[in-house]
């Protein structure tokens, strides 16, 4: 493709589609590849498979990780193969079998309003805003290659933006030889499958940073990677420049072979599409995109977990200055489906002479809470039911030191 086409592809993403796109509806496409799906196939020879770029028109995580669903449910990519390409607002987005306080800051997000999903392919967590391009790759499953997608990438931004970069091992690629510009996860069923990956293009780097922090627990965490945007490495780069790129990049590459087919052959797929990912459009996707948005999807399906801090207790609330140069509060829980399963709580003598010996009772109510703040009110509740005589009932210095340690338990990293 010509230098001067490309800086046009860069100028108006607009132009782009009215230019070189074939005259094919969206929602037609949508219409005629939702299909049942039949039981034995004979997959088409390469000729015959056609792509199409969809660009989503939402930049709500939980109806585009619905649309993906919908899609993946529901259409047949035997001779139609799809990349869509889509953004949001500010969020985390956790793998189908992560632990959310594990894998992000949770305190940090609900402070800034940023959303947490947990999508349902598997791999790691990932910051999204609206400097990250997102794309995902549909495939019948017997078609899926995740090197082939990732290729196109690598040669997008090396024809577009002279930007070389490598995929490792683990199916990142790097630039620089060591800064991560995207992860990769993947979906796969008998018949369907998706990969999809994101791209730093122009992220908040400072929120990715602080939406990501770690919290000690007995699970095994993530190993995070250095990263950079790619307007970093060349400031012609942003997410219209770059969704073009790798749009046509694409569609000039034959479906089953990497191979550059030139413009000939972009002209023969059904082109860049904006898609509407709303019910008119995909009958069922409201439903898909309520249980996204669930308490119980996005924390409750969480693996089991233990914490455990400590922290050392006020001289002043001990029952003598011999017991102030060691004295720790030990908190421990078990957390199972994000609902607090065993709670121990370790109490030093200094803090057991001064008046306070966690009953059992007080412990109890915590039982099935979630980890949330709503384990605390419990705690609290608990704690206040003891002060049965007076008309003010108010935690005493003890109680309230207990609560604050519980407090930071659930609520830091």
């Amino acid at each position: 493709m010509s230098q001067s086409m490309m800086r046009k592809f860069v100028v108006t993403n607009m132009c782009v589609v009215a230019g070189l796109t074939r005259r094919t509806s969206a929602r037609s496409l949508v219409t005629s590849s939702a299909k049942p799906i039949k039981q034995a196939q004979v997959l088409p020879p390469e000729r015959e498979i056609t792509k199409s770029v969809f660009m989503s028109q939402s930049t709500d995580i939980y109806t585009n990780l619905a649309m993906e669903d919908w899609m993946y449910r529901n259409m047949d990519f035997s001779n139609h193969h799809v990349m869509m390409v889509w953004r949001n607002e500010p969020c985390v987005v956790i793998g189908r079998h992560q632990n959310p306080w594990l894998e992000a800051n949770v305190p940090f997000l609900g402070d800034k309003e940023i959303a947490l999903a947990r999508r349902n392919s598997g791999g790691g967590t990932v910051y999204h805003d609206r400097g990250n391009l997102n794309i995902t790759f549909f495939t019948h499953r017997d078609r899926y290659d995740r090197k082939y997608n990732l290729e196109i990438i690598k040669r997008a931004l090396y024809r577009s933006f002279g930007i070389k970069s490598l995929i490792n091992e683990r199916q990142d690629i790097i630039v620089r030889d060591k800064y991560k510009i995207s992860g990769t996860a993947a979906k796969l069923s008998r018949l369907t499958a998706y990969h999809h990956c994101t791209l730093l293009v122009n992220a908040n780097k400072a929120d990715l940073s602080k939406a990501l922090a770690k919290r000690e627990t007995t699970a095994t965490p993530s190993t995070p990677s250095p990263v950079v945007n790619l307007a970093d490495l060349d400031n012609r780069v942003t997410v219209e420049s770059l969704q073009t790129a790798i749009g046509y990049e694409y569609l000039r590459t034959p479906a089953l072979h990497i191979e550059d087919a030139g413009e000939r052959h972009i002209s023969q797929q059904r082109g860049f599409q904006f898609v509407n990912p709303t019910e008119d459009w995909y009958p069922g996707i409201a439903e898909l995109r309520k249980e996204l948005t669930t308490w119980e999807w996005c924390y409750g399906r969480t693996p089991e977990f233990t914490v455990s801090r400590s922290f050392p207790v006020p001289p002043e609330l001990l029952s003598s200055k011999l017991y102030s140069a060691s004295q720790e509060l030990i908190i421990s829980m078990t957390v199972e489906k994000g609902l607090i399963n065993d709670v121990t709580l370790n109490i030093p003598p200094g803090l057991i002479e001064s008046g306070f010996h966690g009953e059992a009772s007080v412990i109890t109510h915590l039982k099935g809470k979630r980890f949330t703040s709503e384990a605390l009110a419990a705690l609290e509740n608990a704690m206040l039911t003891r002060h049965l005589s007076g008309d003010v009932r108010k935690l005493d210095d003890k109680e309230q030191f207990v609560a604050k340690c519980f407090d930071q338990v659930v609520n830091t990293v």
